[in-house]
């Protein structure tokens, strides 16, 4: 079966559990930490995907993973997934589960990388922009410090991106360059 496929189908499930125990904004927090520890971790991955390690030490990693306390929800959830040898998809199931979070609540996702940090004269006129452009519902914007973008910004709205960075257009300045360089040859 599908990679996507199973992952939204245990996202989804997961989501209408959380929303009939009330539990839902609880659930999201868990699978937004989960999502940050898969993306900074590699490692985690490799373990989800080492059949070496037993049940019980999957399921520990990922509680561990949530750091503190994970929501009793949580916990039976990921219990479900570790007990149907599901848990190489654990990362792609918390992806799932913010994407259909956001959808449920209208909320729309804002990203503004800079080079350095950006004022706030800057960050309220980025917040305003995509404001206009998805006017419906609310909007989750963060912020983020990239020095290796050499200057100016990259915008993310929902899954769109608009790079105006200064290393994407010496990119395209040294591919022009070396495009023009093989006709003349």
């Amino acid at each position: 079966m599908n990679e996507g496929m199973i992952s939204k189908r245990y996202a989804k499930a997961l989501l209408q559990y959380a929303v009939d125990n009330k539990s839902e904004d609880a659930m999201f927090s868990d699978m937004k930490k989960l999502a940050a520890v898969f993306a900074n971790e590699p490692r985690l991955r490799m373990a989800m995907d080492n059949p070496t390690l037993n049940a019980d030490d999957k399921l520990n990693l990922i509680k561990a993973a949530i750091g503190g306390k994970p929501s009793s929800e949580f916990v039976r959830f990921a219990e479900l997934v570790v007990k149907n040898r599901r848990e190489v998809y654990f990362q792609v199931i918390a992806l799932c589960y913010m994407d259909l979070y956001y959808e449920l609540k209208h909320i729309n996702t804002g990203k503004l990388v800079t080079a350095t940090p950006a004022d706030s004269a800057v960050i309220e006129k980025m917040k305003g922009l995509l404001q206009n452009i998805k006017p419906d519902g609310t909007l989750d914007f963060e912020t983020v410090v990239d020095p290796d973008i050499d200057g100016g910004f990259i915008l993310y709205i929902d899954t769109y991106r608009l790079d105006a960075s200064v290393k994407t257009q010496l990119k395209r300045i040294k591919h022009q360059l070396i495009t023009e360089n093989s006709k003349m040859l």
